[in-house]
Parts: C-alpha cells; sequence; structure tokens
C-alpha cells in the first residue's frame, strides 16, 4: 500500500465530507478512494471514518489521526516547495488569500501580466474577506485591509494604502439633495459595510481634528462590490475604496463626496498588508508576487491624464 497516497486519499475525503467529492479533487475513481481508506482502517486495526449515505464523518481515532496526517502531508509540501523556491526565478505553486473585492476588481485582471513574466510560477488564489489561518488553511500569503491585529506567529508588511471616499449617484443625490457638512450624513440613507457592529460611525479626519459621524441606511452588505451596485442603482451613500470606484467618479457615474476629508469606518486604517509565516521568509515566490502588488497599488494611484 502507497501509505502516502493513502494519507492523501484520508485527508481529502475528509476535507470533501465524501468520498464521490475527495475523488473528483484527486481525479480517480470514487471506488479506488474507498478501497485505499478500507486497507489503511485494515493495516492500524481501527475505524477513521463513520460511513453514511450523504458524508462521511471523522472518528475519534480518525479525528486524532487526520491532524497528524494532515501536519505530514503540510511538511512534505513545505519541502518540497523550499527546494522549488530556491532557484533563480520563482517556481511552483503560491496559495494566497485576498478580499473578495480588492482580488475580483484590481488583481484579476493583471494576472496574466504576473504569470507572463514567470512562466514556472503557479497562482491559486482565494476570495474571502475573512481573517484566515494561514497555517490550517495552508495559505502562503494573505492580503489584507487595515492594520492586521500583531501576532508573533505571523509576518506583517505593510505593501500599500489606499483612500476611502464617500459617493453617492446623481440620481439619489437629486432627490435627497447634497450633504455639505458630514454631520448632515445623519439624515441620509447611508449604505455600510456590515463589520458586525451594532452603530456604524465614518470619522472624518481634516487637519488634525477629527469628527465622527453616526451613520445608518436600510441596506448593510460584507460585500464592497454588492455597496457599490446598491449605490449605483441611487439608493443611498457609501464610503468605499478608491480603487472600487475611481473608474465611476471618472465616467460621471458616482459623484465623490467630502473630498477634503480623509474619511474611514469607525477608526480604522487604510494600510493594505501582507501576511505570511516567519518560516515563509526569503520566499522568492512570496516577494515575486508581493512586488507585483506593489507595482500595482503604486500605478493605480497615479493620477489619469
Amino acid at each position: 500500500m502507497d501509505k502516502l497516497l493513502a494519507l492523501k486519499m484520508f485527508v481529502q475525503s475528509v476535507d470533501s465530507k465524501g468520498f464521490s467529492s475527495a475523488a473528483r479533487q484527486l481525479n480517480l475513481a470514487t471506488s479506488s478512494v474507498t478501497r485505499m481508506i478500507d486497507r489503511l482502517e485494515d493495516d492500524l486495526g481501527a475505524v477513521l471514518l463513520n460511513r453514511s449515505t450523504r458524508q462521511v464523518t471523522l472518528t475519534d481515532a480518525g479525528g486524532v489521526y487526520y491532524l497528524k496526517s494532515r501536519d505530514i502531508l503540510s511538511a512534505m509540501a513545505d519541502a518540497d516547495e523550499s527546494v522549488s523556491d530556491r532557484g533563480e526565478v520563482p517556481a511552483g505553486q503560491l496559495r494566497i488569500s485576498v478580499p473578495v473585492a480588492f482580488g475580483h476588481r484590481l488583481i484579476a485582471p493583471h494576472i496574466g501580466a504576473l504569470l507572463g513574466r514567470y512562466p514556472l510560477f503557479a497562482l491559486d488564489m482565494t476570495l474571502s474577506d475573512d481573517i484566515v489561518d494561514l497555517l490550517g488553511e495552508r495559505i502562503d500569503l494573505s492580503i489584507r485591509m487595515g492594520s492586521p491585529a500583531a501576532m508573533e506567529t505571523v509576518v506583517s508588511r505593510c505593501i500599500g494604502s489606499f483612500r476611502r471616499r464617500v459617493v453617492a449617484s446623481a440620481e439619489y443625490l437629486e432627490a435627497r439633495g447634497f450633504p455639505d457638512r458630514p454631520m448632515d450624513l445623519m439624515q441620509h440613507e447611508c449604505m455600510c459595510f456590515n463589520y458586525g457592529a451594532p452603530q456604524q460611525f465614518w470619522t472624518f479626519s481634516q487637519r488634525g481634528r477629527e469628527m465622527r459621524v453616526p451613520v445608518e441606511g436600510q441596506f448593510k452588505s460584507n460585500n464592497a462590490e454588492v455597496l457599490r451596485e446598491v449605490v449605483l442603482a441611487g439608493c443611498g451613500v457609501a464610503l468605499l475604496p478608491d480603487w472600487l470606484v475611481n473608474d465611476d467618479i471618472d465616467g460621471g457615474r458616482l459623484t465623490s463626496l467630502f473630498d477634503a476629508f480623509v474619511v474611514n469606518p469607525n477608526r480604522a486604517s487604510s494600510a493594505i498588508s501582507a501576511l505570511y509565516l516567519p518560516n515563509h521568509r526569503g520566499s522568492k515566490r512570496i516577494n515575486a508576487f508581493i512586488d507585483f502588488l506593489t507595482e500595482l497599488l503604486k500605478s493605480q494611484s497615479q493620477p489619469k491624464t
């Protein structure tokens, strides 16, 4: 029995919650996966998985074996990648996690240029607005908006910044009027990003002075692109990142308000950070992607002519 292959099948079956879905991920027949795991259990003399018609779940013994197996496979992958990451050019797979709207609107259109620059480079990009467990989810690099919480186990590099802009459509402003002062937003429909806080404030800063304005409206979302669509439809005012709305402002689809202020939700940072594990310091793949994104952010911040 190929023990390493058996471990891969076992871990994938747990992660996929079933033999059929695991087989699809591994490009194997379902019968091959079930037979291999049956042989693994016979070899160990223990039942690892509870089977049902809908899914598989771990037994107590299986839970312990799963964690150990995942560590073994992760160590093997790290060993392989540490060798492939020592060449003259970036090579091998890089697994990254980026915020949904940021990855879709800013990064995705330029992936072709990155892959063309490094033909031996492979990129696996996951879109998520959640904080990811780099080790547990086997993510090499995470890009986050704002200053992440300091963690001794994670390296954090600030690679750029962005500006949040208060925007509304001409249709909405014609119907409801222009807010002359930040405090006027209390009388407007403010479409907020859902951070889970019961009360939100937009913080306006100017020449060292700060003003916190409580905002609320009929609609919230945890996705910036959805908020953009709702604001474009004339439903209210939103606080959105410049990389998401600059084209709409330049094209006259949205109007930018209070440009004399720096505006952030509550007291959030506008930093863009790259997070990775300490053992990935010096990785050519990680450095290549960070350099690519840093260049991209600089080009986006340049005024258009």
